[in-house]
């Protein structure tokens, strides 16, 4: 594979630099790239980043509370500091998805992509296919803070490279350690006193709560909870059930070997065990069907009737006015004694932040302008806000939130002043140059409390897999995932899984679940082997 060449010349910037990609995966004969940053008297270092004004289009998503970028006082004041002035075209989710498509595949396309709201097989796609320009010589020679970045932490750099060797987008990076647990499990403490029952540690201690609980009457909903959901779903259940760990994918990696959880005789007890649950009554019928609304609103009831939920915040289901009544309950004790806590495949290492497409003819100079938003203070600030509106340097010069005025809440006030897009707070960062907002630092104490102790798996890491890949494990996972959660839902409620157990998993053999697990076995052994 040829590799780009930056011709340098003068003061070490070229008139005229010449990005020719290629790759294995298609991109082999793109079109060369002309940079002409020195035309707009490009510095090496230091800002601003060009004597003259350069003008840039970006394109992407933003929040759907955000206003224009241009408006962002951030965001004027990248422009001031650089010299690079960005017409901004991001819109929210669901309108930019409409555009999307038409804008990529077309001739008109903008110098870059901010929070690209691209898919892993869009990045691919548009990458092998030359639409968007490899990045990793760019980063090697004109982006020193993520390449220090990527030296430091190469699960980032591995997260980021697709399986052709190449880089087409940028990281945004945000480790809490809080995503991996998002299914806090909640009980009314105060039913329990009623009832003369300690918050339970086992899962027969938690059953014995549910019966006492649907002793209270034909309205109460002893335990409610939401299947496919973010942070609703009963995965530690099944764990301290079956004593296998789970997650939406139904995908867990355990001493690196990956594996599929939905066709074990440990997730088979767990199913069963809950479809005895609802023939008791102790199940909402409504968990295999409710939407987010409905299943919040439920903790709201007037008088109040349930008893226990999954979700990620205790305020959000049963409001100011009800939550002391609630505690945690944490991981039950379960099969053997043990406390089994399901992890997640929620990626705190994204991709898609930024991209850079053919049509710019500044890529130096835009590489130099993103670099910058990987300072940590800069990331700081592309997430939560500009110092000195959200944020604040306290006595030991750690930035800290600046508290929302009455009425806002601060996941509202993010939306409108702080762009997202490229940047890494790592855990190092969070413990050195910005605190996390108040809220997420009680949810971290909680997950170090009652989850993180008894960790029964790891995530899929965040591997780019290859076009072959992509091909081999879409439809059928599709397929595969409607099934599960088909089952899962029929089992519970209408029984008959030890008859229909067999040939489920027959399903799922025909289905290709061999051939998708080869490919994220292979994908995953691709992913530790980049780190070195």
């Amino acid at each position: 594979m040829q590799r780009r060449n930056f011709l340098l010349s003068g003061l070490g910037i070229a008139a005229t630099a010449v990005i020719a990609g290629c790759s294995k995966g298609g991109s082999e004969g793109a079109a060369a790239v002309d940079d002409a940053s020195a035309d707009f008297g490009l510095k090496e270092e230091g800002l601003p980043i060009v004597a003259k004004t350069l003008p840039l289009t970006f394109a992407g998503t933003k929040s759907a509370l955000a206003p224009k970028y241009e408006s962002m006082a951030l965001v004027q004041q990248w422009q001031k500091d650089t010299n690079i002035k960005v017409t901004w075209n991001n819109l929210p989710d669901t309108v930019f998805a409409e555009k999307k498509n038409l804008m990529l595949a077309s001739g008109d396309l903008p110098d870059a992509l901010y929070n690209t709201g691209l898919s892993d097989a869009e990045i691919i796609q548009y990458g092998t296919n030359g639409t968007l320009i490899p990045l990793e010589t760019l980063i090697d020679e004109h982006a020193p803070l993520l390449k220090g970045i990527f030296d430091k932490r190469p699960d980032i750099k591995s997260a980021m490279t697709a399986s052709d060797g190449h880089i087409y987008t940028l990281p945004a990076v945000e480790e809490l350690g809080i995503l991996p647990y998002p299914n806090f499990l909640f009980i009314n403490k105060k039913w329990l006193d009623e009832a003369g029952l300690p918050v339970p540690k086992t899962v027969a201690e938690f059953k014995k709560a549910l019966q006492a609980f649907k002793k209270r009457g034909p309205n109460v909903i002893p335990l409610s909870f939401r299947t496919d959901s973010f942070c609703a779903n009963p995965h530690d259940l099944i764990a301290a059930i079956g004593g296998i760990p789970d997650n939406n994918d139904h995908r867990i990696v355990r001493n690196d070997k990956v594996e599929f959880t939905a066709n074990t005789d440990g997730w088979k007890a767990g199913v069963k065990e809950l479809g005895q649950w609802y023939k008791e009554g102790l199940i909402d019928p409504e968990s295999f069907s409710q939407d987010d609304a409905a299943y919040m609103a439920k903790g709201k009831n007037e008088p109040a009737n349930l008893g226990a939920f999954f979700w990620w915040e205790l305020k959000e289901v049963v409001g100011d006015a009800r939550f002391k009544d609630y505690v945690m309950v944490g991981v039950l004790e379960g099969k053997d004694g043990k406390r089994l806590a399901s992890v997640s495949n929620n990626q705190e290492i994204n991709r898609g932040a930024f991209a850079i497409t053919r049509s710019n003819k500044y890529p130096v100079a835009t590489m130099r302008w993103v670099d910058r938003l990987y300072d940590p203070a800069m990331s700081a600030q592309a997430s939560w806000g500009p110092i000195g509106v959200t944020l604040k340097k306290d006595a030991s010069g750690m930035l800290v939130q600046i508290p929302a005025k009455a009425g806002e809440s601060e996941g509202e006030r993010r939306q409108k002043v702080a762009p997202g897009g490229p940047k890494v707070t790592t855990a190092e960062d969070f413990e050195k140059v910005v605190a996390p907002e108040p809220r997420a630092k009680e949810r971290q104490d909680l997950v170090k409390e009652h989850y993180e102790p008894y960790k029964a798996n790891d995530r899929f890491p965040p591997v780019l897999l290859s076009n072959d890949e992509l091909q081999t494990v879409t439809d059928p996972q599709t397929d595969i995932t409607a099934l599960v959660k088909e089952k899962f839902a029929t089992w519970i409620v209408k029984g008959n899984i030890d008859a229909e157990w067999d040939g489920y998993v027959a399903k799922l053999q025909s289905m290709g679940l061999e051939d998708v697990m080869k490919v994220y076995q292979d994908a995953y052994d691709r992913y530790k082997e980049q780190q070195g």
